[in-house]
């Protein structure tokens, strides 16, 4: 599809937004359209609110390829979109404690399946396919808590198309005899007994599992490979510290607070890259300078 001035002024302005280099435009034309047109064409023959998934690791790009997919569906279209993250459905910062006294101290830190509150993300998921006003939870990382219910965003629903962003979306969890050995320092050290780790892999089969079977189509990011997020989380420290105005709260990690906070991810990431490409419906594979190599 050739895009026409409307969109065009639209994608600059995205791009501008979302601070992109003027590449991104290129990428759009080669990658994105023809992946929006695909999901365009399903949303022709579905008779429902059709869900799309986007995973990737920390750092690949699927918050900006998300939030894209609302901009061409709705500008080529006119199709009643949103796009919403695996992370506004964070467990409370009071709710991971309880969780860190009861279970394990790991699981105060957000991120790994087990911290996210997935009943509500499957509510919230289905209304937006049949309900008349559905009411957004947003989580603010600045202060490691969801916003209240009255700050929440209402959308008037059913929608035509639900992007769903999240770096652990779709990845199934491993077996017993994978959990043995430590992946890092952070399993060796502070989850020697595996605790944690069998605590995220059984809510992967338990609750997660749940969440995954929404989605209609998955479209995955794949990274070169785990040692590239780092770089790339990095990357996105750098590009918020760069953005903060004097006085801000929000917190900014220093490198070794990087590291260790990476380490959470790693063992989930490690299993997705090796298993995820078989179950996604696309995979676009990313060069070490997060552009797209190919799609498969």
């Amino acid at each position: 599809m050739v895009m026409d001035s409307m969109l065009k002024m639209k994608l600059e302005e995205f791009i501008a937004q979302e601070k992109l280099p003027p590449t991104y435009r290129d990428t759009v034309e080669q990658w994105f359209l023809p992946l929006a047109e695909d999901i365009l064409r399903k949303v022709a023959s579905s008779r429902k609110t059709l869900v799309v998934g986007v995973s990737g690791c920390q750092g690949s790009g699927k918050s900006t390829l998300a939030a894209l997919l609302v901009l061409l569906c709705r500008e080529m279209m006119g199709l009643r979109c949103i796009n919403l993250s695996i992370d506004d459905f964070y467990l409370t910062h009071t709710e991971r404690q309880e969780l860190g006294r009861t279970v394990h101290p790991l699981l105060v830190t957000r991120g790994v399946p087990g911290t996210h509150d997935v009943p509500l993300a499957l509510s919230v998921i289905e209304r937006l396919g049949r309900e008349v006003d559905v009411a957004i939870p947003r989580f603010n990382k600045a202060i490691d808590d969801r916003y209240p219910e009255s700050e929440w965003t209402h959308v008037s629903a059913p929608l035509d198309v639900v992007v769903l962003e999240g770096w652990c979306l779709g990845i199934t969890e491993q077996t017993p005899g994978e959990l043995t050995a430590p992946v890092n320092a952070l399993e060796a050290k502070e989850d020697a007994d595996g605790v944690w780790r069998s605590y995220v892999n059984e809510c992967i089969r338990e609750d997660y599992d749940s969440l995954y079977a929404l989605v209609d189509y998955l479209v995955m990011l794949k990274a070169p490979d785990f040692n590239k997020v780092f770089e790339w989380r990095q990357n996105q420290e750098d590009k918020l510290a760069a953005s903060l105005l004097p006085g801000s709260t929000s917190r900014i990690m220093n490198r070794e607070q990087l590291v260790r906070f990476i380490q959470h991810y790693e063992r989930v990431t490690r299993h997705g890259l090796e298993t995820l490409p078989g179950k996604a419906d696309v995979v676009f594979t990313l060069t070490e300078d997060q552009t797209i190599a190919g799609r498969l």
